[in-house]
């Protein structure tokens, strides 16, 4: 049985995209041309409370391609996936095509 996690509070989980390494001819791709250190919103938590005990939303959706720092965020392995587990706040931006 697959397990799923519910992130809480203002918590995105988040599976790292891995660019190709080589085109589909077979050409290997230099490093740094494919490193954009981004990510699929698989969960998302129902968001933080503020002072006044309003609910404050996440700001992205599951599906959304979002942008993540270099460092940070926690690793969580379900399964044989590997995921990693953000605050809401700590996400750069969300990428449009």
């Amino acid at each position: 049985m697959a397990r799923r996690l519910i992130p809480s509070l203002n918590r995105v989980l988040v599976e790292k995209i891995i660019p190709p390494s080589k085109t589909s001819a077979g050409i290997l791709l230099p490093e740094k041309t494919t490193k954009l250190n981004s990510g699929k919103v698989i969960a998302i938590g129902p968001g933080a409370r503020d002072r006044d005990g309003k609910l404050i939303p996440v700001c992205v959706s599951e599906g959304d391609t979002v942008l993540l720092p270099e460092y940070g965020g926690t690793e969580v392995k379900l399964g044989e996936k590997e995921y990693l587990l953000y605050r809401d706040d700590d996400i750069l931006g969300t990428l449009c095509d």
